[in-house]
């Protein structure tokens, strides 16, 4: 196996940091504030807790009633993040090292309250703003993240439009008469 890259290691190391702030803030929102589930505290503007116990995955999308699902959306992404730990080890792109960071970090955080809960803690509300969904650090992290592979791969798939364009238009070297 190829020897990870520094920016494989700082990925890594990002996607580490992401689930230690999503931890510390839910253990803050759960044990500190003791947020119980649909109670809301105003914080400034628009920004609210609310406490919502989140069955499915980001946003409330899929929701996981069984248990079974449960297990198996934690396998999932479990899964994902394994996949995204091996794709990243080698990468000699930030954006991308960033991007996939944040994902696996998001997904790890999540996948620790649904094993721990059965679920996870949403409690960013965003509502009064017009933004429909309570969400959390995790979720977040997640969303960036896909955001910035998005960035990552347009300015890749750019960069390779140019260097086609370069080479098509780069005039032929001569070449000799063999006679």
């Amino acid at each position: 196996m190829t020897a990870i890259t520094k920016l494989g290691r700082l990925a890594l190391i990002l996607a580490l940091l992401v689930v230690v702030a999503d931890q510390a803030v839910k253990y803050w929102v759960l044990d500190v504030l003791r947020l119980s589930e649909g109670e809301s505290i105003k914080l400034l503007g628009p920004l609210h807790l609310t406490g919502v116990w989140n069955p499915g995955v980001s946003f409330g999308f899929l929701q996981a009633q069984h248990d079974l699902v449960r297990w198996l959306l934690a396998a999932f992404s479990i899964v994902v993040a394994g996949v995204l730990a091996v794709w990243v080890r080698t990468t000699q792109r930030p954006l991308f090292a960033a991007a996939v960071g944040l994902v696996i970090g998001g997904a790890i955080g999540n996948v620790v309250d649904r094993i721990r809960f059965g679920a996870v803690e949403d409690f960013v509300d965003l509502s009064r703003a017009y933004f429909p969904w309570v969400f959390n650090v995790a979720d977040s992290a997640i969303s960036v993240g896909i955001c910035l592979l998005l960035l990552d791969m347009l300015r890749q798939d750019g960069r390779e439009r140019a260097a086609k364009a370069a080479a098509e238009a780069s005039p032929q070297a001569p070449r000799g008469d063999a006679s």
